[in-house]
């Protein structure tokens, strides 16, 4: 988001400037021969001078004095912001004494003789690290975005509040036990006792600067609802499902027939395993075949019958291509405050049991991919009971949410879990057909369900947001247009009637817009003891749809699919369906146990990696937008190929840079016809291991080509067929396999240039895709291939997600961290992932990483993306960043003693 102020010093050289009159000596002045004032005499001369100097140094001294006092003021106002971290503070609302124990790193671990003071400190110690974060994160799934920012949020704001993640997630708090309400209550008591003591410069260094925008903005209380409605985006971030409806809606409506399917080849089982083999528990009847192609011509039909879907089953009509594309635009505008959505983005996890490790006990991995942001998405904290009972069951570590209590991955004394992207079918979108305040479903004209919204805007007048749905969801194809296009009826003065190209609107049925007791499932979690106890967590868990993994001290080792799945008609979730039939409504959630789940499997590892979950034979529609197996394959072949594993073998496997696409695709590219000035270039390649370090010259050239290929032979097609960014190759796994089909059709459509029909052929495509990188190369990094590195073009620039990509320069010094090089790329297991369209800039990180160690929970390793902290100014705002870029760890203390020897501050908060 950016924030822009409209202040500006003025001009001097304006013509409206004022400007001194002339004194009386240039009145008295004789003109010489050519009318020019004649000279002053010299003593005139040396008194002006005189006077000039002094006011130079005059000028000077205010202008060090004025730079001196700014620095000073912006140096007071940095170390203001830091929270207390030692000595003893009252907190009213304690029951008893709570302590926040922190390390070199930040990291706090949290004492408390009752689950009650427990989270009511951690909401206190959260608040200290992380409030500015937690308090724009609540605006944005709130929809409140503008009431900080100003016009600039009103976009997003709108987004937000059409699909009301907010009003979900209220509604969400009230399902939730009274204990996990309590939970919540405490935490948010935590940080409204911090709020209640601090505020503006106090409370982080945004605030003062956010007041040149929003005036006398002030923070509210945080309530259970803010910690509640963090789902909902990250929810949102890893629906994946709705990135293949529009894009294969938008290709098939602008490509040639036929010409989109060599873009979706689909998983190659052949290739790769499933997380869980084909052994599935119970039964269920065959699945429902996909919807016909999104291009054909609409006919009215009867409803379905014993939920399959009648022959000839309408289509979407080509007339709602524009529905479509004003509902994909709503990508976009979450992107610029949420980062980008795509399934390249990857996630890794894995356990193995004992008999593939040095202890005989299991080891567990995890590292997630997201966005990356400064500060960090996760927050590291212990939780200890310092008896635990009853009344007190938690002793947890690990990583959470800002702004939400609990652990969300981590270990306890008995088990340890983990989470990865599912790809789960847990959305559809239906395009409908919309006449006025009515829309037809199986034949019948419905009302709309209306509300209104009023959206506050900083320094701007508040905007009116009116929201339809149908009974499949909101109409996210109403968002992005102004008032006067969407009308609730249809009759209101200042709607026009819509006409008949726009019958058609576009609504989103997803999982997450249903309320779930999710919150009610991490807290259990936390405590579960055994196999049976993390599966009944698993059982509530609701949205996001995830793999979790799963091992304890016992020695087991385990998978479990936990979410809802829909229950369909008809339909496999990769297209739009449509609405008004009825054909392909949802009738319901999977029953959990007929779920994937895995235990002790003989492998004795299991690997989750976007990869699919169950084979063809599985009974259930579980995913449809499965990621490709690269990752997954390749982190099974080194648990395979690694002996006795520890916790170092494990950190290793986390930074194998390994590119299975250049795998496939080198020896072609060797075997292509270059220019002489490439061929130096194309050397690199020739007995290169595929490895992609932050030192590889081979990978940096391997990188460059790809996306020239994909650049030629893809995306100046798709846009000059009118195909807009939301479907240009990404550059994954996915697009790995479309060229490894491609590679034996030398002479399909997508080896002949859109550009430069005179380009024609698989060979020589990959020839000028080569000469185009070496020429990009040599003028970015040197003319000497041998000097060019991966980690040069790969760079990581963490920014602070607000003020530091928007605000006034200095601050964005203060809040951004300096570019680091990497290695890895999308689809290696070290998946820091870059978009061929924008750049080689690292956009997908993993966003923290942890080995757990079932035998000594001591070994364990666990490293940030960031920082502890999310003040610009404490040391441990950015201490991460070192030891995560070189795929470094921290050690990761549990037991009070060695969180004791760890420790360098101790605050002791009293009731």
């Amino acid at each position: 988001m950016t924030v822009q102020t409209d202040t500006a010093p003025p001009d001097d050289s304006s013509p409206d400037t004022p400007r001194p009159a002339p004194g009386p000596e240039a009145a008295e002045a004789p003109a010489g021969d050519s009318g020019a004032p004649a000279a002053a005499p010299a003593p005139r001369r040396r008194r002006v001078r005189r006077i000039l100097l002094r006011t130079a140094v005059s000028l000077t001294a205010l202008v060090v004095l004025a730079a001196a006092s700014l620095a000073g003021y912006a140096y007071w106002t940095v170390q203001r912001s830091l929270p207390q971290l030692s000595g003893s503070t009252s907190v009213p609302g304690l029951r008893g004494e709570a302590r926040i124990v922190r390390d070199a790193s930040g990291i706090p671990q949290i004492y408390a003789d009752n689950a009650h003071d427990l989270f009511m400190a951690e909401g206190y110690a959260q608040a200290q690290d992380r409030f500015w974060q937690m308090d724009t994160q609540r605006h944005v799934t709130a929809g409140r975005l503008a009431e900080m920012f100003g016009p600039s949020q009103v976009q997003t704001d709108k987004v937000a509040r059409t699909f009301g993640w907010y009003r979900v997630a209220e509604q969400e708090v009230a399902m939730l036990s009274p204990q996990t309400q309590a939970y919540l209550r405490a935490f948010s008591d935590g940080v409204n006792a911090y709020l209640a003591r601090n505020g503006g410069a106090k409370l982080s260094v945004e605030y003062p600067v956010l007041g040149f925008v929003a005036g006398d903005y002030r923070p509210e209380p945080w309530t259970p609802a803010d910690s509640v409605s963090w789902l909902k985006t990250m929810a949102w971030n890893l629906n994946t499902g709705m990135i293949d409806q529009f894009q294969q809606a938008m290709l098939a409506a602008k490509l040639p027939a036929g010409t989109a399917d060599a873009l979706f080849p689909g998983y190659d089982y052949a290739r790769w395993s499933p997380i869980v083999p084909d052994r599935a528990p119970g039964s269920a009847p065959t699945p429902a075949p996909a919807p016909a192609p999104v291009t054909a011509a609409s006919a009215p039909a009867a409803p379905p019958v014993g939920g399959q879907p009648p022959a000839g089953a309408p289509a979407v009509p080509v007339a709602a291509s524009a529905a479509l594309a004003d509902s994909a635009g709503v990508r976009n505008v979450l992107a610029a405050v949420l980062g980008p959505q795509g399934i390249g983005i990857g996630s890794n996890s894995w356990v193995v049991s004992g008999s593939r490790t040095t202890t005989g006990k299991p080891l567990l991995e995890n590292d997630p991919h997201l966005t990356p942001s400064l500060p960090g998405i996760w927050y590291q904290v212990g939780l200890h009971c310092t008896r635990t009972g009853p009344n007190c069951p938690y002793d947890v570590t690990g990583f959470t949410f800002a702004g939400m209590p609990g652990v969300v991955i981590g270990h306890n004394d008995a088990i340890s879990w983990g989470f990865t992207d599912l790809g789960a079918a847990d959305s559809d979108l239906f395009v409908e057909k919309v006449k006025g305040a009515d829309y037809e479903h199986q034949g019948e004209q419905k009302p709309l369900t209306v509300r209104r919204e009023r959206i506050k805007v900083a320094g701007a007048p508040a905007v009116d947001l009116t929201v339809r749905s149908t009974l499949h969801g909101p109409l996210i194809s109403d968002v992005l247009k102004s008032a006067d296009e969407v009308g609730d009826d249809g009759k209101e003065p200042d709607v026009p009637p819509r006409g008949p190209q726009e019958d058609y609107a576009v609504s989103m049925q997803w999982t997450a817009l249903d309320p779930a007791p999710t919150m009610d499932a991490l807290f259990a979690l936390d405590r579960a003891r055994n196999w049976d106890e993390f599966r009944a967590a698993a059982a509530v868990f609701a949205s996001p749809v995830q793999n979790m993994i799963y091992a304890d001290t016992a020695g087991n080792i385990g998978y479990q699919t936990p979410g809802r799945i829909p229950v369909r008609k008809a339909g496999d979730s990769r297209h739009p369906v449509p609405g008004w039939t009825g054909a392909y409504d949802w009738t319901g959630y999977l029953p959990f146990d007929q779920l994937p789940t895995s235990f002790n499997p003989p492998e004795g590892y299991i690997v989750t990696a976007n990869n699919a979950v169950v084979g063809p034979a599985y009974p259930h529609l579980i995913g449809s937008s499965w990621g490709t197996g690269y990752r997954s394959q390749r982190i099974a072949r080194l648990i395979e190929q690694g002996g006795k594993l520890d916790v170092a073998a494990m950190e290793r496997i986390t930074q194998d840079s390994w590119n299975g696409n250049a795998a496939t695709l080198v020896p072609r590219l060797l075997q292509a016809g270059v220019g002489a000035q490439t061929e130096p270039a194309r050397e690199l390649l020739r007995g290169w291991d595929f490895s992609q370090g932050a030192d590889s010259a081979p990978a940096a050239y391997f990188n460059a080509v790809w996306r020239e290929l994909l650049q030629i032979a893809f995306t100046d097609r798709l846009e000059k067929a009118g195909v807009k960014g939301y479907a240009h190759p990404d550059g994954g796994g996915r697009w790995f396999d479309v060229v490894r089909g491609l590679l034996d059709q030398p002479d399909s459509i997508w080896w002949t240039s859109a550009t430069d029909p005179s380009l024609h052929g698989r060979d020589a495509m990959l020839g000028r895709a080569m000469e185009r990188a070496a020429t990009e190369l040599r003028g970015r990094l040197g003319e000497d291939p041998a000097k060019w590195r991966w980690g040069a073009l790969h760079t990581l620039t963490l920014e602070n997600p607000t003020l530091g990509a928007g605000g006034p320069a200095p601050l964005q010094w203060l809040l951004n961290a300096d570019p680091v090089g990497v290695g890895g790329g999308t689809d290696s297991v070290l998946a820091n992932g870059w978009d061929p369209k924008k750049g080689f800039e690292v956009i997908w990180v993993p966003s923290m990483r942890m080995v757990v160690d079932l035998a000594d929970f001591e070994s364990s390793r666990w490293i940030n993306l960031t920082g502890a902290s999310g003040h610009a100014g404490a040391d441990t705002y950015t201490d991460q960043i070192g030891p995560w870029a070189k795929g470094g760890s921290l050690p990761w203390p549990y037991t009070a003693a060695a969180v004791e020897a760890t420790a360098r501050d101790r605050l002791r908060l009293t009731p």
